[in-house]
């Protein structure tokens, strides 16, 4: 019996898991059980549970997909879990979490305990003032969907070494979605929406940064979302080149050509945030974006839109 996996189904743990699944709300996934059901359904079905997942018989279930509408007018494709596999997998995110932060980076902020996007905005804000003012935005294509499963896992491998566990992971991995109706197998990526995504988003990009760390780049990354800051054009151009290519060929993910660019402070749109320079002190300083200020007050209107009718406390 693995130590780990003891660990993941311990009742204290499984217990704090329960909790912050529940905290977090949320829709219910393909069984339609919703979170109310799940204390009795726990209570009543947790012994057998456990056990098919110590002999490697437990099956996730699909998630459910939800596509969400972005600001540009594509949609982000949401992959929810039931609410018992979102208990598991919450489970095994508090345990592999406290191994795998001593060997993340210190430039990564997301998902991250005691990091914010705040903190990731004020590291940029250093750089810029040191004079590091141009900027290599680098997108990656539709993450999520696209990491490669066995990189991923060889990764997670190098991290926990625990066969029993890995296997319960790729299951998560492996479990399909449900797209009205119909099943689909996930032969790749992460499905974004689960509990366990956002540490193994992290696990396959620690790899980048300690690449950007070998060459003694200044970066911020946040979840997906990297910026890499150069003292000039040439090594903006040289930078932007060399970290797509070594993206592709070393993580197997895909840099989004259209999007990934070279850009100036001013034009640049980071976690909310513009930047903009102080004429008197000549200092770079940051503000709520423009962009994120409009949608901001379009969502201000339309909870306070005067044809809703609600208490006016619950309006303000």
């Amino acid at each position: 019996m693995s130590e780990l996996l003891e660990k993941i189904l311990d009742r204290k743990n499984m217990n704090e898991a329960y909790k912050k699944v529940c905290a977090n709300k949320g829709a219910g996934g393909v069984d339609g059980m919703e979170l109310e059901e799940l204390d009795g359904y726990i209570r009543k079905n947790w012994d057998s549970i456990r056990e098919q997942i110590r002999g490697r018989s437990y099956k996730p279930q699909p998630v459910r997909r939800v596509e969400i509408p972005k600001p540009n007018g594509s949609r982000r494709k949401l992959g929810i879990p039931t609410v018992m596999d979102r208990v598991i997998q919450q489970g095994i995110a508090q345990v592999i979490s406290p191994m795998c932060e001593p060997l993340f980076s210190d430039h990564s902020y997301g998902f991250r305990p005691n990091r914010s996007c705040e903190m990731a905005v004020r590291e940029m804000l250093v750089f810029l003032n040191e004079g590091y003012e141009w900027i290599v935005d680098i997108d990656l294509e539709k993450f999520f969907d696209n990491v490669p499963q066995d990189k991923l896992m060889s990764l997670v491998h190098n991290i926990i070494s625990d066969g029993d566990t890995e296997s319960l992971i790729r299951k998560y991995l492996k479990a399909g979605v449900m797209v009205q109706g119909r099943y689909e197998k996930t032969e790749q990526g992460t499905p974004q929406g689960g509990n366990l995504s956002p540490l193994l988003s992290n696990i396959m990009l620690n790899e980048l940064d300690k690449e950007l760390e070998k060459r003694e780049l200044r970066f911020v990354r946040y979840a997906d979302d990297c910026i890499i800051a150069v003292r000039s054009e040439a090594s903006a151009k040289r930078v932007m080149h060399s970290i797509t290519d070594w993206i592709e060929r070393k993580l197997g993910l895909k840099v989004n050509a259209e999007k990934t660019r070279i850009t100036r402070p001013q034009k640049l749109k980071y976690l909310g945030f513009g930047f903009w320079k102080e004429p008197k002190s000549r200092e770079w300083k940051c503000r709520p974006h423009k962009d994120a200020v409009q949608k901001f007050k379009r969502t201000l209107k339309k909870l306070t839109n005067r044809s809703q009718s609600m208490a006016f406390a619950v309006r303000i």
